[in-house]
């Protein structure tokens, strides 16, 4: 590690777990190599395989939890200069991005050589065009316990085929109560929350390992492969083939 004026890479090993709150007063590239991160902002939530990275402004706290075990290869950037675009932004990690975190995660050369130099500034570059096209798929997770508790269990059992009258008597509300709530915190129905999380979570599964199309499409909860492909469409802009070609 640098010295704390320099741009330096934080790397290792960290297990499941969270909830976590993170404030630093450099810029922050949060990537895990390996792994999940789940990162709670203002309401929302993202999830970050290895395929997806985030771009925490200086002094800005965010909320990550570990799904499962972390291998992280993040970086903090001085705050001198330009600003990234945004507080917080998420994206695609072309590989380019990953290659230059790769050989960063090699150097021994110190603040002073010149080729890690050289590498945080193409690093820097790059992340900082990265940020201006931000991903834009992310679940609410709501304000009030209510409409979080309801929404963290439809999460949970996403292949079980949920069912939003079920969820209603588990947490001892009226359906018409709870949907009320869920719309009002969320600006979605239930249904809409629901598919989003079924996307988000193949999103995961197809940055995570080999396993099959129509097997991450049945995790999911989905029965039909033609409506996981057009779900998936509509909110990635690409089918799951496409998106997972899209990482190698």
């Amino acid at each position: 590690m640098t010295d704390a004026g320099q741009d330096h890479v934080i790397h290792g090993n960290f297990p499941a777990g969270g909830p976590i709150e993170f404030c630093s007063d450099h810029h922050y590239l949060l990537y895990a190599r390996e792994g999940l991160l789940h990162l709670d902002d203002d309401g929302r939530r993202w999830s970050l395989p290895p395929a997806r990275a985030a771009l925490i402004a200086a002094g800005r706290t965010i909320t990550f939890r570990l799904p499962r075990p972390v291998v992280a290869l993040s970086v903090l950037f001085t705050p001198d200069g330009r600003p990234p675009a945004s507080a917080l932004s998420v994206f695609a990690m072309p590989p380019l991005a990953r290659a230059l975190l790769e050989e960063l995660r090699q150097c021994t050369g110190g603040p002073a050589d010149p080729h890690e130099t050289l590498l945080f500034q193409t690093l820097r570059s790059t992340v900082w065009r990265l940020s201006h096209g931000p991903a834009p798929l992310h679940r609410p997770t709501g304000h009030s316990p209510l409409v979080r508790r309801a929404l963290d269990r439809t999460e949970a059992t996403l292949a079980e085929d949920p069912t939003f009258a079920a969820l209603a008597r588990d947490l001892s509300v009226t359906g018409r109560t709870l949907a009320r709530h869920i719309l009002a915190e969320t600006g979605m129905t239930w249904r809409a929350n629901l598919r989003r999380m079924r996307v988000m979570r193949a999103v995961d599964l197809l940055a995570a390992g080999p396993g099959s199309v129509t097997e991450i499409a049945l995790t999911c909860g989905y029965t039909s492969l033609s409506a996981f492909n057009a779900a998936f469409r509509d909110l990635t802009g690409m089918t799951p083939s496409e998106y997972r070609d899209s990482l190698r």
